[in-house]
């Protein structure tokens, strides 16, 4: 599917829009951590898949788009499928064993892992001397993050799972050349709603087999949890995301990105009460910088975020 990007000014509602998505972005990890209270990672997976299913597909019954992959693109959407299970498992596993602010940061250094994968499989995105800088520079602040302990009421496993989100970040990274690749050729409405729906008999099967349903008895914050990654940040923000798309470039899109983590953060201290540490700002400044220096493109205005704007559900 080709868009075509022929409005160069950001109108006031479409930049508003942007924000709100961004913001909503960096609540995402706040909603797992909460959701991960009561159901175990791989039963939040499953029920956040369910109703990012249920989203997307009603998304596409209104838009009429057509959810029969044919035969050409059946073995490409399953490889999708592989890797977005396979990313999101260690993503809850990571956010269970770390705090809410270190997976935040961690995890949104997921553009630097794509510019680095994408240099090898991407011809138009050849790692320059600038690019390289900012991967060090980005790396940089992921370690200083890495090697920090949270507060060990919200971290049960700090070191391990900040490894386990940075693997993650790594994992989406990839998912975002794949799936930028992709959907140069597969609607995207299609290729988002099967990667979660791929990936619901894995959980399940998973769940039953691995945890109990619950870890402690059901409460209204957990199903509201559930129901924000899934409608809110699979649905709702896949939808306006992608409405947005028709109306501004990608590379000013992904500009609003960076408003993600420093959201994150704050509603991590509003929710959790987690205090944000210089060691925090700091890499979250150096992971910042960094992806600026690597995702923009000199001589254009906005930076060039590979992939975000396509594949938004994290």
């Amino acid at each position: 599917m080709t868009q075509k990007h022929s409005i160069s000014r950001i109108s006031r509602g479409s930049a508003l829009a942007a924000v709100a998505i961004s913001i909503l972005w960096g609540g995402n990890v706040i909603a797992m951590k909460l959701g991960l209270g009561t159901f175990p990672p791989f039963w939040s997976a499953f029920w956040r898949m369910l109703a990012g299913v249920a989203a997307v597909g009603l998304w596409a019954v209104v838009r009429n788009v057509a959810m029969v992959p044919p035969a050409g693109e059946r073995r490409l959407i399953l490889g999708l499928g592989v890797l977005f299970t396979v990313q999101i498992t260690t993503l809850n596993f990571g956010v269970d064993l770390t705090s809410p602010a270190y997976s935040i940061v961690l995890l949104n250094a997921h553009p630097v892992f794509a510019n680095l994968v994408g240099h090898f499989f991407v011809a138009e995105d050849r790692l320059s001397p600038v690019r390289v800088l900012g991967l060090a520079t980005a790396f940089a602040g992921i370690c200083f993050v890495f090697l920090g302990r949270p507060e060990t009421t919200l971290a049960s496993h700090p070191y391990l799972g900040n490894f386990v989100v940075v693997t993650s970040a790594f994992l989406l990274g990839s998912r975002t050349v794949y799936t930028q690749r992709l959907v140069q050729s597969i609607e995207p409405v299609r290729a988002v709603f099967w990667q979660m729906a791929l990936s619901l008999p894995v959980f399940l099967a998973a769940g039953l087999i691995l945890e109990p349903p619950l870890i402690r008895p059901l409460a209204a914050t957990a199903v509201l949890a559930i129901l924000y990654q899934g409608v809110v940040i699979a649905g709702l923000c896949f939808i306006v995301w992608t409405v947005l798309l028709t109306r501004m470039s990608p590379g000013k899109l992904s500009m609003f990105s960076f408003i993600s983590p420093v959201s994150g953060l704050f509603l991590s201290v509003l929710f959790f009460g987690e205090p944000i540490t210089a060691r925090l700002f700091a890499g979250l400044a150096a992971v910042a910088a960094g992806i600026w220096l690597v995702t923009r493109r000199p001589g254009r205005a906005g930076p060039r975020l590979a992939g975000a704007p396509e594949e938004p559900a994290r």
